[in-house]
């Protein structure tokens, strides 16, 4: 569903970036990306999303290439940055509205998708207000429900669950299993090691740009150890994982 092969991207004047990451995201995958800030995570994301270019490797979203055809590859997931940066001039409606008519979703279907979202992330009574006048919290719960309008087979997100009441997250991590259960994936960034660790079944760890663990969630959190204690051995105190 999404391969990233031997991705590099670094930042002029810096040394900040990503050398040579591979990660593969299957269908059903509930993916976990974790390491400190400056790591590189935001960096791939968005190289996945396909807003940065980077120097070599490839990415490609159900086996197209972004770098070839990033038009098609952007119809096919949806992705929310840490912050979302709406426009703040529409109304709640009116956003939701033009995200569908850029994923050509008809009239019938977008009703119902955003009547079941704004019920479920309790923001219908707030559609009509500007945008302007919504807490962070609203903001990102837009942001979620214009993301799932078209039904993403993949999503991809960035510290998703910053800002999110606890009924919000719990609603949000529900839709992220059902996506996957349908035989979609979910690909998200995350410095909360405890819900990632309950809720994915594959985590990659990457430190200064480069990947240090991958694999299964169970393969790399055993013998008793927590994803927590996993990662201050890997990227913090430097040690290899077995």
């Amino acid at each position: 569903m999404l391969q990233i092969e031997h991705l590099t991207k670094h930042y002029k004047g810096s040394k900040k970036g990503v050398t040579d990451l591979s990660l593969y995201v299957a269908p059903g995958d509930l993916y976990a990306f974790i390491g400190h800030n400056g790591a590189g995570k935001t960096t791939t994301l968005k190289a996945v999303a396909g807003i940065h270019d980077f120097e070599a490797g490839e990415i490609k979203v159900h086996g197209i290439s972004m770098k070839e055809n990033p038009i098609a590859c952007k119809k096919s997931f949806a992705y929310i940055p840490d912050n979302p940066d709406l426009y703040e001039y529409l109304t709640g409606i009116q956003y939701l509205n033009f995200i569908a008519d850029i994923f050509e979703v008809s009239a019938q279907i977008r009703q119902e998708k955003i009547q079941t979202y704004a019920d479920a992330f309790e923001i219908t009574a707030s559609l009509g207000d500007l945008i302007s006048s919504y807490s962070h919290g609203m903001k990102q719960k837009l942001a979620i429900i214009s993301a799932l309008i078209h039904e993403p087979k993949l999503l991809i997100l960035d510290e998703p669950f910053v800002g999110l009441d606890p009924k919000a997250a719990v609603t949000l991590k529900t839709m992220m299993k059902e996506i996957c259960e349908k035989g979609g994936a979910v690909f998200f960034s995350t410095h909360v090691l405890e819900v990632a660790e309950k809720l994915c079944n594959k985590v990659a760890i990457i430190k200064e740009g480069s990947l240090v663990v991958s694999g299964d969630m169970k393969e790399v959190v055993k013998n008793g150890e927590s994803l927590e204690s996993i990662f201050m051995e890997v990227a913090v105190n430097g040690q290899t994982k077995e």
